[in-house]
């Protein structure tokens, strides 16, 4: 497989939402939900005191524009009263009671400044990725993208190939619907394009606003955690065919797993208010499954050296701290404690989707820790239910 990659250029949501604020609004709106008398300790239980997004929290929860007779209308309102029996003078009052009483925003409304936010803030992933990797625009052969949470047409790479700008011939491979999974299997992609053509230049962008998925009107125990966890981030990176001064990551081998029948666990549906992001709690037990496979993976792959190999750092984003859990408890015990050191780190200011395994790799990176030769392995996996892996050195 062969393929390197250079450091990673992380941009996170430079609004710092704090756990507190969520609760307070939700608290506020929901007071008589079942679940307000636990939320103080919901909120505890997923270790995030803040968490940064591209738009501030006030864009999520403000109201739309007009009304809430926007939808149906006022002289349709007018007419049911009249046939309701209320006099014209009543009629002209409930309207006017309706009309002011905001209505919710809209998918546009909600979705179109986040698709601004998540085109600049990919736009400055790639520029430093570019710079960390000692390239530019002109040098880039392959673009890959993904945006899961702002659908558009055209998407994500075709703003970056005339914002950069990139070359007329650039391969552009947008993959909007890989989310959680985006970095692991982005990086599997662009190993495949290298390997086929070493001289080729792969540059992946992941731009997620995932503060998309917090819906103010939701009032469902799942609704409550999305907004307690999700954070918005743009990552980049290059991978080549051969070794630049610059890479820090030989990237050995990859291995995707899908499991049947568990499309429903985990999805994104888009509503008349926008898009929301819907759990069910099977979905850790299926994650686990893939995270047991994936240690058969390794095992087979090394199973002339079972006593002496282990990864020295395991770049996981299993979607939540449980799974992180289970796979320490399920790791060999000759393994060394702390492979998920920097796993944990990215955590604890939120779940990031596609953009947390290279998050996790920069922080791997920026803490000096690792020399050449040491083993890495990246694991995701993200709503189908699928995951990918990858296996490397450290260089």
């Amino acid at each position: 497989m062969a393929a390197y990659l250079c450091p990673p250029a992380v941009i996170h949501g430079e609004h710092a939402v704090k756990t507190s604020d969520i609760v307070a609004e939700v608290s506020d709106r929901h007071p008589h939900a079942a679940w307000a008398p636990r939320i103080d300790g919901i909120a505890a239980g997923t270790g995030i005191e803040t968490r940064g997004w591209m738009l501030p929290l006030e864009t999520a929860v403000a109201p739309g524009e007009g009304s809430g007779l926007r939808t149906v209308g006022i002289a349709p309102a007018q007419e049911a009263l009249r046939r309701g029996g209320f006099t014209q003078q009543d009629v002209d009052r409930v309207i006017t009671a309706l009309e002011t009483i905001p209505a919710p925003q809209t998918v546009q409304e909600r979705t179109a400044p986040a698709w601004e936010a998540v085109q600049s803030y990919g736009e400055r992933a790639a520029r430093g990725a570019l710079q960390a990797a000692g390239l530019d625009a002109a040098d880039v052969d392959c673009l890959i993208t993904s945006h899961s949470t702002t659908p558009a047409l055209p998407g994500l790479d075709m703003a970056l190939a005339n914002r950069l700008p990139l070359r007329g011939d650039v391969m552009l491979l947008p993959a909007t619907q890989w989310a959680c999974i985006a970095g692991t299997r982005s990086l599997a992609l662009a190993a495949d394009l290298v390997a086929a053509d070493p001289d080729r230049v792969v540059l992946v962008v992941i731009s997620e606003a995932l503060s998309t998925t917090y819906q103010p009107a939701d009032d469902t125990l799942e609704s409550l955690i999305v907004r307690l966890l999700f954070a918005d981030t743009a990552v980049a990176a290059v991978v080549t065919g051969r070794r630049r001064p610059e890479s820090l990551l030989r990237l050995d081998a990859a291995w995707h797993h899908t499991l049947p029948g568990t499309q429903d666990l985990h999805r994104l549906e888009t509503r008349a208010d926008g898009t929301h992001f819907v759990m069910d709690r099977r979905g850790p037990r299926a994650v686990q499954e893939t995270v047991t496979a994936m240690w058969e993976w390794l095992r087979a792959r090394y199973r002339d050296d079972p006593d002496s190999w282990h990864p020295d750092v395991l770049l996981a984003h299993p979607g939540g701290t449980r799974v992180l859990e289970y796979m320490e408890q399920t790791m060999p015990d000759a393994w060394p404690s702390g492979l998920l050191d920097h796993s944990r780190d990215s955590y604890t200011s939120g779940n990031r989707g596609g953009a947390a395994v290279f998050d996790i790799l920069r922080r791997a990176h920026d803490a000096g820790q690792r020399k050449p030769g040491d083993r890495a392995v990246l694991y995701a996996a993200a709503p189908g239910l699928t995951a990918t892996a990858l296996e490397g050195q450290w260089l």
